[in-house]
Order: C-alpha cells, then structure tokens, then sequence
C-alpha cells in the first residue's frame, strides 16, 4: 500500500510534458528582451539637424511659448504699441496692439453690441474684463471726443420710463436703439413698470449696465395698465410674463366656478399660485 506522502509526490506523463512546456514559455518570456535588442540596433539621432532647425525658428520670431489665449491659434504675434486712442468701436486689431488678449477684446465687443458706449474713462475702467493694471496701463492714452466728455460731465437727463419711447430712451447714456426696443416691448407685455428693479428682468441687462442706466429713469406708477380679473379671458392674459400657461388657465376657472373676485387676496385660494408669485403680479391686478 503507497503512502499518503508518495501519491502526492508521482506525476503523470501528461503532467510531465506540460510541466516542460511550461518551463520553456517563462524561459522564453524572459529571454524576449535581450534577443530583441541583439536584432534591433538603436539608431543615433543627428542633433546637428534638429539643430538646425531650431536656429531657424528662432530666427522667424517663433519663441516655442503656449498662446495666452485661445483667439492667438494661428500663432501670430502682435507686438505691443501704446498709442492715443477713443475706445468707441476702436477695432479689434488695435486693440490687439495695446495688449488686449481676445477674451477682453470680446468682451468689449459684447458690451458695444448692446448699445453700449464709453463716455469717460471711468467707463472703461468698469469693463470686467480689463484688469486694474491694464486700465493703469492703458488709461493715460485714452482720448474721447470732446462732446462725450461733456454729455459725461453734465447732470444726466431723466425720462419717465412709462412713457419715453425708443426714440427719447436712445438718447440716454449707455442705450442703444435695439436695447431701448427690447425695454419697450417688454413694457408693452408688463402693462409698463412699477419699479426700476423690473428693467433687469429686460434681456440682455445686467448689474453693471442697470446701475449706468437707471439713475436716468423716473417711475409715475398711476401708468401702469391693470388687468380686471372678474372680466379677463385667457388673450388678455397670454403675454402677461409673470404667470404660466396654467396659472392663467387656473384664474379663470376660479372665477368660473366660484363668482367674481372680491378682492385680490382672494387669488391665494388659487392652488397653484404662491405667494411670490401673487407679490409680482399684485400691482397689476384689479377686481374692477
């Protein structure tokens, strides 16, 4: 009888062979590297050429630097020139030379295509693109037209906002003809303005213009055009922006099911109105 050990320690014929086979595939994994390398001469690299063409790089003006920006892709270098200049519609190249990257160049771009202008340097220096250093920079070369510099100096004028229309609002400092349609066209959806702080909700304003424009604006709120509840269909309230598709739908249907509205604070029974929503459009609402 074979001993528990001895079993252990018999292989088969089968075991043998693939136990050499085995032997022979590490043997050959490990010997891999060093015949590829008697195969396979490295071959030495010419430095004289590469050499060469560096000089040549250089030569051309190419310094090897990353672009400041994404708009500096054709790797042109402008060099930088400070010269006396009007920042109005100054163009994209002479910007450029004064050492504008594109992003701030766009951003100038942007603000004028709005209808903004620069009337002092003051202006410039509220672009949020520019950094302080490079209003420092630029700041003793800026020139405006001398018109612009008064119209800057003197007392600004006021207009009353429910009742200018575009031609009177173009007029004011910092808008511009498509700016003053879009402020009257959203007046026209309002039913006018009961507050200066409405003009933001005006496309394409933002905080910094908001603060230019709205100290040359008055508000007579008796303008306002209200909306009578107990009599109002769903065309009379369509473009009103303060209230959705189903709000609208659901004013009505109060009215229908419950009588006429005594007062506004009954628009609270309305599920679907919150109370912010009943705080925007209260000075718009009337019962008669």
């Amino acid at each position: 009888m074979k001993s528990p050990v001895k079993n252990y320690l018999i292989i088969t014929k089968t075991e043998w062979n693939g136990l050499v086979v085995l032997v022979l595939l590490i043997v050959g994994v490990l010997a891999a590297p060093y015949a590829y390398r008697y195969f396979h001469k490295d071959s030495i690299l010419n430095l004289k050429g590469f050499d060469q063409a560096v000089a040549q790089l250089k030569k051309a003006g190419v310094t090897g630097k990353p672009p400041e920006d994404e708009g500096h892709q054709t790797g042109k270098i402008v060099p930088i020139k400070l010269f006396a200049f009007d920042p109005n519609h100054l163009p994209v190249e002479k910007w450029q030379q004064l050492g504008l990257t594109p992003r701030q160049i766009k951003g100038i771009k942007n603000y004028e295509a709005k209808g903004g202008r620069f009337y002092s340097k003051a202006d410039v220096k509220k672009m949020y693109t520019l950094s302080e250093g490079d209003y420092e920079r630029l700041a003793p070369y800026i020139q405006l037209p001398e018109a612009d510099a008064k119209r800057a100096d003197k007392v600004l004028k006021k207009v009353e906002l429910n009742a200018a229309d575009s031609a009177m609002l173009t007029q004011l400092n910092g808008i511009g003809p498509a700016f003053a349609r879009r402020i009257v066209q959203y007046r026209k959806r309002l039913g006018g303005f009961h507050s200066k702080r409405q003009l933001l909700e005006v496309f394409g304003m933002d905080d910094m213009r908001y603060a230019d424009v709205q100290k040359q604006f008055t508000i007579d709120v008796r303008k306002v055009r209200k909306i009578n509840i107990n009599k109002a269909e769903f065309e009379d309230l369509k473009n009103f922006p303060y209230l959705s598709f189903k709000q609208m739908n659901a004013i009505i249907q109060y009215r229908k099911q419950h009588g006429d509205y005594e007062s506004f604070n009954e628009l609270s029974n309305v599920a679907i109105l919150d109370e912010s929503v009943l705080k925007k459009i209260k000075p718009y609402m009337s019962v008669k």
